[in-house]
């Protein structure tokens, strides 16, 4: 059916049958002792891999007997990071490359004769890459369609992550070599040198909300992100949520200890839910009572969110970029940013945690979709928002915060300043310093994060970022109807949209909003409650309590709400976007 391996031409390697270069079983076929003693010489060689390796921790498999010696002889190779592993020969894009492997990189050159004049430019035609960017390593064979196993083998390929931007995406390199013997060997020593990056997870526990946005992050983990997670030999325990609350009920009852990390795929109010769930999980496990003002601690497992939803601010926020692969990649490769996070406490209780929260017309806004979600979401949300706008009215509330102590001129350094404080504990203190402004309010804003997103690329909080222990409050006092809408078209145009009379910006660690009004808020248009009522569903806003917009989430709020950020609360499977490459500008909305 096939040539054999030794009159096979480099041409025909590629032509016929299909390829799989994911295949995951042993290079070479059972061959009796001669295969017993080849396991030993790997085996032997293998005593020599990088000592890029971190040391096995404690959690890990158990050491062999010689595991002191071994470690000895990693760190005798740890001086020289540069000594070559294994080398050999392989084509690659059809040319045969010399191909060192080291303890940081691949390195191939392409091997060619010497010029007339008896030199050779092959070292400026040298090629690497690094073993930090290379997430799987499988054997290529070649297939005859219907056969599922087996194959004449081809070589190895190498599967990296690619940056261009934002983006990350998957790219290969083909080891392309017929030895069994010579494969097998770099084989085994790639796949040691890439389970020693202990920072990349070996088992996830995965949520995917399947009513998010058009019903389409089941399709999304599915077909995009799954198959990254078993290419990289990613273990997943996927729950498909059937209701609001069911992955935080299930990361109560739960054993973390499974996992090293929790995926979320859905949009902003589904991540909102995991991470809530994660961090009042901690608490638990940390006997934090939640009934109080306290300092909570952090979460115990990094978060990854794979955006499927409508705005998703959180994954845009922490990836720069909405898009599935992405963040998958990201995931894969380990990457972790400290992000910080707020918690949001009324009459002394814990509500919820989360990351950003407005009052007014964003509560307003989010309140009548909500009362609307019979109708397509894209249609809901552009009928809210007009309806918001055409009985547009300010609040009357009043809000107190605490400014967040930075040495003028000086850097802001969270871990080294105040903004950690118990405000429960340090009640009387706290109280010394806090500002208070009351009035009438068009809108008021808290935000931890940038809340970056496709009609604000910029972010709806340009002025605060992940990790610098503070908060935006924005607040918009009272104005006309139009003043208020080009205040909102200046987030889609890269403009200042702050350099507007009516608006207030202040860098915070904590906001008390106590509403003036007697009467919680219900929608006053008759006619619109008609409707509410033949659709059977209930009234979002009850009498007596304040709609809240936190983190695209509806939260019903009886009186004074106070918000207090803590520094790096959780960790998320991502990287610190400070400023855009390119950004899409698409509002519809205005």
């Amino acid at each position: 059916m096939f040539e054999s391996p030794r009159k096979r031409s480099s041409r025909s390697a590629w032509s016929g049958s299909r390829e799989e270069p994911r295949e995951m079983q042993p290079v070479s076929a059972a061959r009796g002792n001669r295969k017993a003693c080849k396991k030993k010489q790997i085996q032997h060689e293998g005593a020599r891999r990088c000592a890029s390796l971190p040391p096995p921790s404690d959690g890990g498999s158990s050491a062999p007997a010689g595991a002191g010696q071994r470690r000895t002889e990693e760190r005798a190779v740890a001086a020289n990071p540069e000594e070559t592993i294994v080398r050999g020969i392989f084509q690659i894009e059809k040319k045969s490359c010399d191909v060192v492997l080291t303890a940081h990189r691949v390195t191939w050159t392409p091997i060619e004769p010497e010029t007339p004049t008896g030199e050779s430019d092959t070292r400026r035609r040298e090629e690497h890459v690094e073993l930090r960017d290379v997430f799987a390593v499988k054997v290529k064979r070649r297939r005859s369609v219907g056969q599922q196993t087996g194959g004449t083998l081809l070589g190895l390929t190498l599967f990296c992550c690619a940056r261009k931007g934002s983006k990350l995406k998957e790219q290969t390199i083909h080891l392309n070599n017929l030895s069994a013997d010579h494969c097998e060997v770099w084989f085994q020593h790639l796949k040691d040198l890439l389970s020693g990056f202990a920072d990349r997870p070996k088992s996830l526990k995965v949520f995917v909300n399947p009513a998010s946005h058009r019903k389409e992050a089941y399709h999304v983990y599915r077909d995009e992100v799954a198959p990254l997670f078993k290419l990289a030999d990613i273990k997943t325990d996927v729950t498909i949520t059937e209701r609001k609350g069911h992955a935080l009920a299930v990361l109560k009852e739960c054993t973390l200890d499974e996992y090293d990390g929790v995926v979320c795929v859905g949009g902003d109010g589904s991540v909102a839910e995991v991470v809530h769930g994660l961090l009042l999980r901690a608490q638990m496990d940390a006997g934090r009572d939640a009934d109080s003002i306290f300092t909570p601690v952090r979460a115990a497992l990094p978060l990854g969110v794979i955006p499927a939803g409508s705005a998703d601010i959180i994954a845009y926020s922490v990836h720069g970029i909405r898009h599935p692969v992405t963040a998958a990649m990201h995931i894969i490769m380990g990457h972790r940013q400290a992000v910080d996070t707020c918690s949001f406490s009324s009459l002394g209780r814990l509500l919820r945690f989360g990351f950003c929260a407005m009052y007014g017309f964003g509560g307003r806004t989010l309140a009548l979709a909500e009362r609307h979600r019979w109708m397509p979401p894209s249609q809901r949300r552009e009928f809210a928002l007009i309806r918001a706008l055409a009985n547009l009215k300010p609040e009357d509330c009043e809000v107190s915060f605490l400014p967040l102590n930075v040495a003028p001129g000086g850097p802001q350094d969270p871990r080294r300043s105040e903004s950690v404080r118990n405000l429960g504990e340090q009640d009387t203190e706290a109280d010394s310093t806090w500002q208070t402004t009351q009035g009438l309010f068009l809108n008021i804003s808290v935000m931890a994060i940038p809340c970056l997103c496709s009609m604000a690329p910029r972010g709806l909080a340009p002025n605060t970022s992940l990790d610098n222990g503070s908060m935006a409050l924005i607040a918009v006092g009272n104005a006309s109807r139009s003043e208020f809408v080009k205040h909102l078209k200046r987030y889609s145009n890269l403009n200042n949209q702050f350099s507007f009379s009516f608006v207030e910006t202040y860098t915070v660690q904590a906001v008390r909003l106590r509403p003036r009004s007697q009467a919680g808020w219900v929608d006053d248009n008759s006619e619109d409650n008609v409707e509410f009522e033949t659709k059977k569903t209930p009234f979002i806003s009850s009498e007596g309590t304040y709609p809240w917009n936190v983190d695209g989430e509806l939260l019903e709020v009886p009186g004074e709400l106070l918000i207090r950020v803590h520094p790096q609360l959780i960790t998320l499977f991502g990287v610190n976007v400070e400023e855009l490459e390119d950004c899409p500008v698409k509002c519809s909305c205005i």
